[in-house]
């Protein structure tokens, strides 16, 4: 990085924080450090709930998926619009009328105060996970790339999110997401761009395009009922639309975006327009990596994007096997080379089976190094991811954009971390103020006791998800990650505000307990699918995004049976 880089970088990072601090100083009471004093436009409430969502892990991770898989994990997002819809439709509707300021409150009206406490647990256990990975998730990948050291990048982040997090609550929060996804998008458009430019003068944006589909990179939807297929039309449109149920409709980090509106009008409108960008943003962030993807096709990569990882393999005694394979992946990249500029010129049909082909044996090159790095990396006795998903785009950044544009990709990288784990801690602290503390600790005190309890609470937040970001490990794919810890946790919780909602005749006693039954269920469910050793038998693998079904449907269906067998009891001792 060069001194403008620097510059560029550190300047919008302390603009963010100044302009939060500046503009939400003096917050008098809950209602304005927790609902933001209901004063949100429907833009403010659109863009806060897309950079809640929109964390650093997807602008780092996104691109690498493309870059490997294609824009398939497109669909994993077709169910947000319709869960903004019926969101719209009946969940804001009753927090409006009620006047909760967490989601969690309408419980304890319609159920009793364990349920309540319940989901907020739930909601703390698995969101106060997501905090330390969305601060953990850049700081790893940067200080890998650049040399920064890990613990430091990972208190500074934290620390800066913390400053304006705490002295405004959520008007803090949205004032500064606005500024953030304004950075954001300006770097990515501007990215886009920069990668098509550096393209071969013979190469327009349109063969390029034919280039990815070539190369099996364009394929968008895939109608199969594979269960073993993360990404489907169907997982996305069924187990998605009961993820951005649960996630934006019971998880209070996207709820006390939306409760922050002037009215419900205001609110629902927010939620539809990010309803009708979700889509397509994921879609360019995708797209962009694609690019990158076909950048390389004429610009040589390494076998594997990870410095960490290869610095490892070429450590160990497996140096020799993976040098041999970096010598096949450059006569690969020769071959390739030739198929595809002459791809360019003629756009003979044959020729991109051919590319087809050869892009497959690339890829069975990386597979065979990733084995490597994972062998060697025992051999270490050290953890190393081996999967490099989500080092493509930030090594594509520092290895071939302009001086500035760097700094400001990772000012980008940077204010999507803050973003994201900003709205997180804030809806951390009003959740173990208003649902915990509150109800079960001390009762009633002055609203300036539980707002000051919200600053507190924010703040020890603030400082666990430092020291979780402090102690993880990477995993398959970041992104994935985040998605699968809520995945575990979401489909129940949406389950007793389904009950809530809509079947009248269960009670508290029945949802609490269906809901307990229901989280060991998933929790096994995803063990015995994704971790128990093939030793003792053959995986039954299973897509993540099905486990928002399977529990929503577990504990609405035991509730159900629990409720119906208590009253036929009560009935016969009658």
């Amino acid at each position: 990085m060069q001194q403008i880089d620097w510059i560029i970088l550190i300047c919008t990072l302390i603009f963010i924080v100044a302009y939060g601090v500046y503009k939400t100083r003096g917050s008098k009471n809950v209602q304005d450090f927790i609902r933001g004093g209901n004063e949100s436009k429907w833009w403010t409430i659109g863009l806060s709930v897309m950079a809640t969502q929109a964390s650093a892990i997807t602008f780092l991770s996104t691109p690498g998926q493309a870059f490997h898989d294609g824009m398939g994990f497109v669909q994993f997002y077709f169910g947000v619009p319709i869960a903004m819809v019926i969101i719209c439709l009946v969940f804001i509707p009753i927090y409006h009328r009620l006047k909760v300021f967490t989601a969690y409150e309408y419980l304890e009206s319609r159920f009793d105060l364990k349920t309540r406490s319940l989901a907020a647990i739930l909601f703390l256990i698995q969101r106060g996970l997501a905090a330390g990975i969305t601060i953990y998730a850049p700081a790893i990948i940067l200080s890998a790339v650049l040399g920064w050291d890990l613990i430091t990048l990972n208190i500074t982040i934290g620390i800066l999110v913390i400053i304006y997090t705490v002295s405004g609550g959520t008007k803090a929060v949205s004032v500064t997401q606005k500024s953030q996804m304004a950075v954001i998008f300006t770097g990515m458009f501007i990215a886009f761009f920069m990668i098509v430019n550096a393209l071969p003068a013979d190469v327009t944006f349109t063969k390029a395009l034919d280039i990815a589909g070539a190369s099996d990179k364009m394929k968008i939807l895939d109608f199969s009922f594979d269960l073993d297929n993360r990404y489907t039309f169907w997982s996305g449109i069924i187990g998605g639309s009961f993820l951005a149920l649960s996630y934006f409709g019971t998880d209070q980090s996207q709820v006390q975006r939306y409760l922050s509106g002037k009215s419900i009008k205001e609110m629902q409108l927010g939620l539809l327009f990010n309803g009708l960008l979700k889509v397509p943003m994921q879609f360019f962030i995708l797209l962009v990596g694609v690019m990158v993807f076909v950048f390389y096709q004429f610009n040589a990569t390494p076998l594997n994007f990870s410095p960490i990882a290869t610095e490892t393999v070429l450590n160990s005694s497996y140096s020799d096997e993976y040098k041999v394979l970096q010598e096949e992946q450059d006569l690969i990249f020769d071959k390739k080379q030739l198929l595809i500029n002459e791809f360019v010129e003629t756009e003979n049909e044959d020729l991109s089976k051919q590319i087809s082909v050869i892009n497959n044996t690339d890829k069975a090159n990386r597979e065979a190094a990733r084995e490597l790095i994972k062998l060697a990396a025992k051999e270490k006795d050290v953890k190393v991811e081996a999967n490099d998903k989500d080092y493509v785009f930030i090594h594509f950044i520092l290895n071939n954009l302009p001086r500035g544009l760097i700094g400001l990709l990772l000012a980008v990288i940077l204010s999507a971390a803050m973003s994201s784990t900003a709205s997180e801690l804030n809806a951390l602290g009003s959740t173990t103020a208003l649902d915990l503390y509150k109800r079960n600790v001390v009762g009633e005190k002055s609203e300036k006791h539980f707002m000051i309890a919200s600053k507190w609470f924010t703040l020890l937040w603030g400082v666990i998800a430092i020291l979780i970001a402090c102690v993880a490990n990477l995993f398959d794919n970041l992104i994935q990650l985040v998605n699968i810890i809520g995945s575990i946790f979401y489909g129940n919780v949406l389950g007793m505000f389904l009950l809530a909602f809509f079947i009248k005749f269960v009670k508290s006693n029945a949802v609490f307990t269906a809901a307990l039954i229901t989280q060991v269920i998933v929790i096994a469910i995803y063990y015995f699918t994704m971790f128990l050793p093939e030793s003792q038998g053959e995986k039954a693998m299973l897509s993540y995004l099905w486990l928002n079904l399977i529990g929503c449907g577990l504990v609405m269906g035991i509730a159900i049976i629990i409720q119906a067998t208590s009253g036929t009891k009560n009935r016969q001792l009658a």
